[in-house]
């Protein structure tokens, strides 16, 4: 147990150095913290009675309340303007009139497309893969059916359902923009991880955006998926990452390797909520723009609505979801760190019924010889 406190101080000092300027939220250094509420009533994500297993971003217009806002009046008197219009001007009207210690943003956040390991692990079972498969760069046995032989999974791509996923994502705001007037991002953040890079990409490349608003995106070290063991989640170099894709520009002093990443340990929800704390902490104190868009991972983004404040919504892959935030910087001592809350990381668990080798012809599963499972690939 030493050891892994150990590893989460190295962690953060990591973290630390990966940043443009120390976490504003320090009270050693800044005397104050930032507190996020989730502003409801807006979207039909924050209600109760709706259902993340059947709720569809792309014919709700986001899932925005068809509602009526106090700032319509002096706006739109005539109920000409779209509903994201008079959405975009009443967060205009919240932050004029709030006190010198608030403001809003509204976060759009986009799951990735579906990549190979998503299917890796429906084809495998989540108790395999969590226990051998994920520790893998991928199945030498070739084992795919309908996927052209692809059989790794180590930064993987995404996979055709994925690409059509990530189009149907650019053509929802091809839409929304052409007829809702949908206020787009001021500032586009991705994962380094390549499926994430590549749905941003097709996402958000060549829409008619104000010239003002380009999609220039910036790779965050931070926005990534839970780190470590599962190899799915390990990213590559920098210049592999320019290389594949030359229009993102990277955060100040993004290194060129993966310095996070460890076969042995990986990240809990602790570890993961106290990382996405401060990667929110730093995008707000750094970034003023109102509109921001990170496109991350299913992990990631519960995260981000736990330490944000809002109730759980899991997505699919290539979903969306957007949250009006009001930030508050309070002055004084921030909470006890949710890293004294529990473990920050785990270890692989064991498979209890040995290493299953499924096959596609079959979808049944062989037990493997009798071997001990590897602490990860290398």
């Amino acid at each position: 147990m030493a050891a892994r406190f150990v590893f989460l101080v190295l962690t953060l000092l990591l973290l630390r150095g990966s940043m443009s300027a120390p976490a504003p939220y320090a009270p050693s250094e800044s005397g104050s913290y930032l507190e996020y509420i989730t502003v409801a009533g807006y979207f039909l994500q924050d209600e109760a009675d709706t259902d993340p297993k059947t709720f569809q971003y792309n014919t709700t217009s986001l899932g925005l309340i068809d509602r009526a806002y106090d700032s319509d009046a002096e706006f739109d008197p005539h109920g000409e303007k779209t509903q994201w219009q008079r959405f975009e001007h009443h967060v205009t009207t919240l932050n004029k009139g709030a006190e010198s210690d608030v403001q809003y943003k509204m976060l759009y956040m986009g799951r990735h497309g579906e990549g190979y390991h998503n299917v890796a692990e429906a084809f495998y079972g989540t108790e395999q893969w969590d226990c051998y498969w994920s520790l893998q760069d991928g199945d030498t046995r070739n084992p795919w059916s309908g996927e052209s032989g692809v059989t790794t999974w180590a930064d993987p791509n995404i996979t055709a359902k994925g690409e059509v996923q990530a189009r149907i994502a650019h053509e929802f705001w091809k839409k929304e923009i052409a007829e809702q007037k949908i206020p787009v991002p001021e500032k586009y953040y991705s994962s380094p991880l390549e499926r994430c890079l590549i749905t941003a990409d097709i996402t958000f490349s060549n829409l008619e955006l104000p010239p003002d608003r380009p999609f220039v995106p910036e790779v965050k070290e931070l926005l990534r998926e839970a780190i470590g063991i599962h190899t799915c989640d390990r990213r590559s170099p920098k210049t592999e990452i320019q290389s594949r894709h030359p229009g993102f520009t990277f955060e100040p002093r993004f290194a060129e390797k993966d310095q996070l990443w460890r076969a042995n340990w990986r990240e809990t929800d602790v570890a993961l909520d106290a990382r996405m704390q401060f990667l929110v902490d730093d995008v707000v104190s750094h970034d003023h723009s109102t509109y921001i868009s990170f496109t991350s991972h299913s992990g990631a983004i519960s995260s981000l609505l736990r330490v944000l404040g809002h109730r759980p919504f899991s997505l699919t892959t290539g979903a969306v979801i957007p949250v009006l935030l009001k930030i508050r910087t309070v002055t004084g001592a921030p909470p006890t760190p949710t890293a004294s809350q529990g473990p920050p990381y785990t270890t692989a668990p064991t498979c209890s019924s040995g290493i299953l080798l499924p096959t596609a012809d079959t979808q049944t599963a062989t037990p493997a010889a009798p071997t001990a499972a590897p602490t990860a690939a290398q």
